[in-house]
């Protein structure tokens, strides 16, 4: 992945260079360039082309964003009414993905999510034990988190 980056800057200096144009344009339709080169010589490389993985980085990013605004107004909702009615709890949510890299990305986004914090990670690493500000059925929490974070996680890391 890094290689193909390096290629793509350096397709772009090179555009820039023969065009005698070192604007910011110009360097953006060399990457465009670049881009297009490196996708149409995909089949060479041994790896994934690049930009998989930084969509896959951009739409973890958009997911979070979501999920905290979405989360904030859940808890916002919580407080503001007359009457308390929130369930705390704490659960363990079994996590399919293995390396710590994941484990830790996984775990300071749901600490990062307002309602949610992960309290303990277990020492094999796939047991992470969350609280949650209002946890209805902890299934379902887990089925959630399960199809969110963690998926978005592994297309970013496989």
């Amino acid at each position: 992945m890094a290689l193909q980056f390096v290629l793509n800057l350096m397709i772009a200096f090179l555009w820039m260079l023969l065009n005698n144009d070192w604007s910011g344009s110009r360097f953006t339709i060399g990457l465009l360039l670049g881009a297009a080169v490196l996708l149409l010589l995909r089949r060479f490389w041994f790896e994934p082309f690049y930009l998989k993985r930084v969509w896959a980085i951009l739409k973890l990013l958009l997911l979070f964003m979501r999920e905290l605004t979405v989360s904030g107004f859940t808890v916002m909702r919580h407080i503001l009414r007359p009457k308390l009615t929130i369930r705390p709890g704490i659960f363990a949510y079994q996590t399919s993905l293995t390396s710590d890299w994941e484990i830790t990305l996984l775990s300071c986004l749901i600490c990062l999510t307002p309602g949610t914090l992960t309290l303990e990670v277990s020492g094999s690493g796939q047991t992470l034990y969350i609280h949650a500000m209002d946890i209805e059925d902890a299934d379902l929490l887990s089925e959630q988190i399960r199809g969110t974070f963690e998926q978005a996680i592994r297309e970013v890391t496989r």
